[in-house]
This record gives structure tokens, C-alpha cells and sequence, in this order.
């Protein structure tokens, strides 16, 4: 969003080798990222309609909104955030999921490297330090990683460590800027970047402790740590840092992730344990989701995205009282979607490999057998299953091909509720060739719209998949100078980073994934 400046004022700000030294100029001071996770572009506008004194109708009112915006590739929320902070996909940062396989890695105890490579890369909560209490210490316990090897010396591999490309806190960072993000996991430790340093304030409160409380299972409590984080932005917003402590000024670029409207989209009953001790009232019991396929939120997913909404109303009213909303891009976007958004859609049929251990020849035919396999590996080079509304299948350490397992899963489609098996020559189309990525799956199943992987009563929606439910997101991005327009052409939300630098003054061919993957900047901005 870059303006005429006076010819003095630039030859001032040219002289100067600072982050703002922009060859045409820029006003943009600060960017504010924001991921309301789950939150779909139908959300957005069903939300602006019936709420215009809403803080998104305000944000809309001097702003970009792409009604048909998508994540570049499967939709968890590793690859979600990605796109967003690095410009790219899996092609070029190399993560499909929070929990998949690499096939250079090795397990957590076997701290010498020993053996063949091929392990689970696992980056959830359960890779936090965790007290006696099962409570989480909001920090990554390093024993818990995955090993690798570094110039022969067998390491933990933390988040940053995995990934293959640079951020946008990392070429901020080198430019003299000050970085700051907030997430659900300290595994979002992933934003860092290789360097390991490109965020200067780092805010991670767990979200889902392992064998302890898990906010996730209420609408209201998963609102209460949510607004930890807009804490930390309101507190960055007057220059402080995360925890309100003296601070180097208010970032350059900044943000957090939302959980509550994913949250309220999947909860099937809301704090059905009772765990939630502050969610007692009307809310208790009732469903998340939707009501009908039009988007109709349930009560708990109005409460969702209303306390989301207030949220977004305060950091507007801070930006506003210290005077740097107009110089603040304020861009509002999601990791992922969900689905099915259509309730009636909703088919959970039990985990994948499951359902293909109940078929007749499950126990005899030899596909049948290396998804099995893979699907019990537990440690080590013998593959891996990931499945949700996806089903991602690394086949390492099983000796059968993958066209093989591919036709299998082909002519099981309708039993398996498979929508499309990618696999060899069609996969390679749209990733790396597994044969020379370690990361690649082998095979990639995409079930039919609605179906969720899984057997589970405690949720009716996913993500991870590339459903236009998952993937087609709110893409909002804002600022006072801008008139209200609506981009109905097609973007990915990988443009939102290279968008983001080039309006910072900074040259987006600075990211990796955008000089691998040629990703241009969001289209109908001033330049």
C-alpha cells in the first residue's frame, strides 16, 4: 500500500538504511496479523451482515475483502500458518501437518542417531514440559522432539528446525524491525523460523495439555485463553511487551491466532466433561456448528465469533489511542476452514486405517497389510498414517509399491468414502516426488465432503483437507487510507507474506517460498 511521499521527505528516507528505505515510500509503520482459525469467507460476510457495527464491518468499510481466498495446499494448521508467514506450501516449507513423518529423522530416544532414518515428526502439545500436575509449562521439553542429524552431531529437532524457508519475522527482524506473535502450542515456536530467532516476543499458552485440562472442550473457556493472547497484542499495542514489561517499542510485525470459532465449529456438545468450570450457562450442553448449509451459526459458535469480534473491536480502539491505526495494516485472515460447514454432511466412520482393516480381504491382501503396518508403526522407519478429514500415507519400511496401494484404495472407494487417491504421477503434480523429499507422503486420500476420519463424539468438523469448506477462508486486509472493495478473484493466503513486506517497504523476493513458488502480492492494493 505504498503512497506518494513529498520528493524531500524520500531522499530523507532513502538516505536512511532503515526498515522503512522503501523505493517508493511507505506510511505502513506496523502490521497486525490476525488468524481467526476456521473462519471461512461465508463467516465473514454472514457476520458483516447481521452485525454492522461490528469491528470486521469496520475493518471491511476501509479495506480489501477476498471473498475467494484459499489456503495454497492441505489445510492444517501448520501448513495454514505457513503459507501465511512464509509466502509458500509444503513444496517449499516443507510441513503438511503438526503430526506427520520424515524419513531422515530419527525417534526421541534414540539420542545417537542410530539405525535407519524415518520417524514420526511430531509437533503437537504433547512436546511441552509438563509439571507434575499434567500442566503444561508453556515451553518445549526437548527430550519430547524428534532427532536429527547436524554436521554429524545427533540433535533435537525443534519446530524452527523443520522448517525449510524463511518468515516474515525473520527478514523484519534482519531489516531493524521488532517482531512479536502469539499462538495455541509453544510448538508455534515453527514461526521462529531456521535461524530459530525471528521473533523477538514469543507468547505460547497451551491450549490442550496432555492427560490435564484441555480449554478445548468449551466454547467459553477456549474465550478465556484466547484473551491471553489479545492481552499480549494490547500490551504490544502501548509498546510493552507480552506480559506488560518494558518493551522496544510497539512491533513492527505482530499477531496471534484465534481458537474460538474453530472451536465452537467442531465442539458436538459444548463441555460435555463439565471441565470448563466457568461454563455454566446456556451455553453448556448445546452443539457448535452450524445449523443449516447456508452458515447459520449455532448459539455456541455465535458466542464464538462475537467474543472473537469484541476482541478485534479492542486492538482497533488501542491502535486508535496510541495513534497508529492509520499507520497500521490490519490484516484478519484464518490458518484453515472447516467442514462440513452443512451439519446433515456430518459422517464419521472411524479412523482410515480401521475402516480398511474391515474389509474382506483386509487380513490377506498386501496394500491392506502395509497401511495396517504404517498405521501401528509406532517408532521408526516403518511409516505413518495421518488422517482427519484427510488421510495423509507415508509407506517407508513396507515393501510393496505405491501404485499398488494406491489401486487398492481405488477400488475400495466407496467402502473407504474416498473422493480422490493421490498417488505417483498425479501427487508429483502438486508436491515434491517422494522418492527425493523426505516429507512428501506416499499417498494422499481425500474423502468424501463431510466425512471426518475418525470415531470420535466429542467433534462434528475438521480440517486438514482440501475441501472448499477447509479451505476457503476470510481474507480481510484493512487500513483508514483504503476504500472498501470486495476481490472476487481467486488468491491463495500465501500472498498475504509477500503482501505484508512489500507494503513494509521490504522486497518480498526476500521470503524463500516466494522465489521458489513465484507467489505475487494480493492483488487490488494501491502501490
Amino acid at each position: 500500500m505504498h503512497r506518494f511521499l513529498s520528493v524531500s521527505l524520500l531522499a530523507f528516507l532513502v538516505a536512511i538504511p532503515n526498515l522503512y528505505a522503501a523505493p517508493h515510500g511507505s506510511e505502513v509503520r506496523h502490521v497486525l496479523l490476525i488468524s481467526v482459525d476456521g473462519l471461512h469467507a461465508l463467516d465473514v460476510s454472514r457476520y458483516i451482515g447481521s452485525h454492522p457495527g461490528s469491528a470486521l464491518a469496520e475493518l471491511a468499510s476501509h479495506g480489501i475483502t477476498y471473498s475467494n481466498a484459499r489456503t495454497p495446499a492441505n489445510s492444517d494448521s501448520f501448513p495454514g500458518l505457513l503459507a501465511l508467514v512464509t509466502g509458500g506450501s509444503p513444496i517449499s516449507h516443507g510441513l503438511f501437518y503438526d503430526v506427520s513423518y520424515d524419513r531422515s529423522i530419527f525417534d526421541p530416544t534414540n539420542t545417537t542417531c542410530a539405525g535407519a532414518p524415518g520417524n514420526m515428526m511430531v509437533f503437537d502439545e504433547s512436546i511441552d514440559l509438563y509439571d507434575s500436575a499434567n500442566v503444561s509449562q508453556n515451553v518445549i521439553n526437548p527430550a519430547a522432539l524428534p532427532r536429527h542429524l547436524v554436521n554429524g552431531q545427533c540433535m533435537p529437532m525443534y519446530p524452527h528446525n523443520a522448517i525449510r524457508a524463511n518468515t516474515i519475522f525473520e527478514v523484519v527482524k534482519a531489516a531493524g524491525g521488532h517482531t512479536a506473535w502469539a499462538d495455541k502450542h509453544p510448538a508455534y515456536d515453527l514461526v521462529n523460523g531456521p535461524s530459530g530467532k525471528g521473533v523477538d516476543d514469543l507468547y505460547t499458552p497451551e491450549i490442550t495439555n496432555v492427560n490435564g485440562f484441555d480449554a478445548t472442550a468449551s466454547v467459553v473457556c477456549t474465550v478465556e485463553n484466547d484473551q491471553k493472547k489479545v492481552t499480549a497484542i494490547l500490551n504490544e499495542i502501548h509498546g510493552l511487551t507480552h506480559d506488560g514489561k518494558p518493551g522496544a517499542g510497539v512491533p513492527t510485525v505482530f499477531g496471534m491466532n484465534f481458537q474460538a470459532v474453530s472451536v465452537g465449529q467442531k465442539l458436538a456438545q459444548d463441555n460435555s466433561d463439565g471441565s470448563c468450570a466457568d461454563d455454566v450457562g446456556p451455553l453448556k450442553g448445546q452443539p457448535g456448528g452450524y445449523l443449516d448449509g447456508s452458515g447459520t451459526p449455532t448459539a455456541v459458535l455465535a458466542y464464538g465469533l462475537q467474543k472473537t469480534d469484541d476482541a478485534l473491536r479492542s486492538m482497533i480502539n488501542a491502535l486508535k489511542s496510541q495513534g497508529i491505526y492509520e499507520s497500521t495494516l490490519f490484516i484478519v485472515t484464518a490458518k484453515h476452514g472447516q467442514s462440513p460447514i452443512n451439519p446433515v454432511k456430518v459422517n464419521k466412520p472411524g479412523h482410515f486405517a480401521d475402516l480398511v482393516a474391515t474389509l474382506p480381504d483386509a487380513t490377506t491382501n498386501p496394500a491392506a497389510i502395509a497401511i495396517a503396518n504404517a498405521n501401528n508403526c509406532s517408532t521408526g522407519a516403518c511409516g505413518f498414517v495421518q488422517d482427519d478429514d484427510i488421510a495423509l500415507i507415508w509407506l517407508q519400511g513396507q515393501n510393496i509399491s505405491t501404485s499398488r496401494v494406491a489401486a487398492y484404495l481405488n477400488a475400495n472407494a466407496k467402502g473407504l468414502f474416498i473422493d480422490e487417491v493421490m498417488a505417483g504421477d498425479e501427487l508429483k503434480l502438486k508436491f515434491n516426488n517422494p522418492a527425493t523429499d523426505s516429507r512428501t507422503p506416499d499417498i494422499i486420500v481425500q474423502p468424501v465432503y463431510g466425512t471426518i476420519y475418525t470415531g470420535s463424539s466429542k467433534k462434528n468438523a475438521e480440517h486438514g483437507g482440501f475441501s472448499f469448506g477447509d479451505t476457503n477462508v476470510g481474507l480481510l486486509v484493512s487500513n483508514p487510507e483504503l476504500g472498501a472493495h470486495v476481490v472476487k478473484t481467486p488468491v491463495a493466503t500465501s500472498q498475504v507474506a509477500p503482501t505484508i513486506l512489500q507494503d513494509l517497504g521490504l522486497d518480498p523476493s526476500a521470503l524463500k517460498s516466494v522465489r521458489i513458488e513465484h507467489t505475487e502480492v494480493l492483488p487490488g492494493l494501491p502501490e
